[in-house]
C-alpha cells in the first residue's frame, strides 16, 4: 500500500502521518529544502473554536502535529483582540520538531521535489513527476494526497496583490507551485470577493531585536503587546477587507499595532509601509523578517483550490485526496492539520479497499468540512473565509451548540460518533492471526 503525498506543508505532514499509521508506506514530496511551508511564520493555534477541533482530533487519535506545537509552545493561555486561551509556538523551533515526528511514523521525506506533471490511466492517477529537465522522476503509487497550498506563484501576486513580496515560500528559488489536481484535468476554484481575486495573508513578522527594549520586553513577558497608532481613527483600512484571515477585521488591528511572540515578533496585518511603522514610538528602528517586503506586500493566497466531497476526495480523480487550503476556504495551521489527517486516512482506507471516512457535522470538524465545500458552491461563499478561530464559522459553531472548551464533553461527542481512536495506530495481527490467515 503505497501513498504520495505532495506538498510539506501543515497538511502534508499531517496526512503523511495518518496514512502511515493505517499501515501505509507514505512518501512526502516538498517543493523547498524544509517543511511547514506558512507554518513557518505561524504559530497560533488553540484560540477560540480551534481549542474544540484540537481536542476533536486528539480524541480521534491523531494528535501528532499538535503534540508539536504543544513542545515548541512560547505562550499558553493569552487573549488578544477577539481571541481567547490562545497558544503561541516558536516559528524557530517547530519545524525540526515536525521532522522528527515523520521520523518516528516512518514517513519518507523527500526535500526539493517540484511536482511538475502527473499520468493518468483514465480518472486514476498512476505516478506525478517532476519536470524533464529535473530527471522525470517519477512517483507511483495507490492513491494521493495533495496539500500544494493555493498560494506561491509568483505571476499571481503580481497579478492580484502588491507584486511579490519575498515571502517564506521562495518561489523564486525553488521554482512555484504546481496545482496537482489541476495538471490531471481539474478545473480549481478561486476566492473572490468583489475585485480582489483570492486573499492576502494576514500577517508579517518583525525582528524582535529591531524593537524598542521595553517593547520586546512586554512582549516576552505577556505574549502579546498591542501599541495605539498615532493619530489613527475609527476608520476601515483598506489592509484589512483583502485579508485572508477575516477573524481579525475589527477595529483594534486597524487603529493599533498588535504583535504577538512567536520567536519574531508576529504583526497581525498583511503589511504596514515601514516608513510610517517607524513613526510609532517603539518601533523606530523596525525591520522585516517575513515577507522581506512586508513594508508594501504579501503573498496572495486561495487560488487554486480542488472541488471535493466531504471525504476530502477530488471530484473527477478516483484516487487523489486534498487537504489544507487546496480543501477550500479554511484559514489556518489548526484547519490544514484536521483536513491533512483525514485525506491522508481516507487515501490509505482507499487502498485498502474500504469505505471513506466522513466524519459527521455533530463534531465541529466534520461541520466545518462540509459547511465550507457547500459555501464554496455559492457566489457569496467565495467571498468567505472560514475559520474555527473567528469570523462567520466561529459563530456558525456557537449557533450549533458546537462551540466548547470542555473537554469532557468534546470527547463524549467523539465517542458517540463512534469516532474515539479513529485514526489511532492500525494494531498489527499476531502470529497465531498470521498463522491462521495463511
Amino acid at each position: 500500500m503505497k501513498i504520495v503525498v505532495i506538498g510539506g506543508g501543515w497538511a502534508g505532514c499531517a496526512a503523511a502521518i495518518a496514512a502511515a499509521k493505517q499501515g501505509a508506506e507514505v512518501t512526502l514530496l516538498e517543493r523547498t529544502d524544509s517543511l511547514l511551508g506558512t507554518g513557518l511564520v505561524g504559530g497560533i493555534f488553540r484560540n477560540n473554536g480551534r481549542f474544540t477541533a484540537t481536542e476533536e482530533m486528539l480524541a480521534m487519535g491523531c494528535g501528532e502535529m499538535f503534540h508539536a506545537m504543544d513542545a515548541c509552545t512560547t505562550h499558553t493561555n493569552i487573549e488578544f483582540p477577539g481571541h481567547k486561551h490562545a497558544s503561541l509556538y516558536n516559528i524557530a523551533t517547530i519545524e525540526p520538531t515536525v521532522q522528527r515526528s515523520l521520523a518516528t511514523a516512518g514517513v519518507d521525506v523527500r526535500y526539493m521535489v517540484r511536482i511538475a506533471d502527473v499520468e493518468m490511466d483514465g480518472s486514476r492517477m498512476r505516478a506525478v513527476k517532476t519536470h524533464e529537465n529535473k530527471g522525470g522522476i517519477r512517483f507511483e503509487a495507490d492513491a494521493f494526497v495533495e496539500t500544494t497550498g493555493t498560494s506561491g506563484v509568483v505571476t499571481v501576486c503580481n497579478k492580484y496583490g502588491n507584486a511579490c513580496s519575498m515571502c517564506v515560500l521562495r518561489c523564486h528559488t525553488f521554482g512555484t507551485r504546481v496545482g496537482v489536481a489541476a495538471r490531471a484535468g481539474v478545473t480549481e476554484i478561486s476566492a473572490r470577493k468583489g475585485d480582489q481575486v483570492g486573499a492576502m495573508s494576514g500577517s508579517c513578522k518583525l525582528l524582535k531585536e529591531s524593537l524598542a527594549p521595553h517593547i520586546r520586553e512586554e512582549l516576552s513577558r505577556k505574549g502579546v503587546v498591542i501599541v495605539p497608532i498615532p493619530g489613527a481613527g475609527a476608520g476601515s483600512d483598506d489592509k484589512v477587507s483583502i485579508k485572508a484571515c477575516q477573524q481579525y477585521s475589527q477595529p483594534e488591528y486597524t487603529q493599533s499595532v498588535v504583535l504577538l511572540d512567536t520567536g519574531h515578533a508576529k504583526l497581525m496585518t498583511p503589511y504596514f509601509p515601514q516608513a510610517e511603522l517607524r513613526r510609532i514610538p517603539g518601533f523606530e528602528n523596525a525591520r522585516f523578517e517575513d515577507p522581506y517586503s512586508g513594508g508594501v506586500s504579501n503573498s496572495i493566497r486561495f487560488l487554486g483550490m480542488a472541488p471535493r466531497n466531504d471525504a476530502l476526495k477530488v471530484d473527477g480523480i478516483d484516487n487523489l485526496f486534498c487537504g489544507g487550503e487546496k480543501a477550500g476556504l479554511l484559514v489556518g495551521h489548526t484547519e490544514a492539520v484536521v483536513t491533512g489527517v483525514l485525506a491522508g486516512y481516507n487515501a490509505a482506507r482507499l487502498a485498502l479497499g474500504k469505505e471513506q471516512l466522513i466524519v459527521p457535522d455533530t463534531l465541529a470538524i466534520g461541520d466545518a468540512i462540509r459547511h465550507v465545500r457547500e459555501q464554496m458552491q455559492t457566489e457569496k461563499g467565495l467571498g468567505l473565509k472560514f475559520t474555527f478561530s473567528g469570523s462567520v464559522y466561529l459563530e456558525r459553531m456557537k449557533e450549533r451548540g458546537l462551540f466548547t472548551t470542555d473537554v469532557a464533553e468534546i470527547r463524549r461527542r467523539v465517542d458517540a460518533a463512534g469516532l474515539t481512536e479513529v485514526f489511532a495506530a492500525r494494531s498489527k495481527p499476531d502470529s497465531r492471526q498470521v498463522a491462521r490467515a495463511a
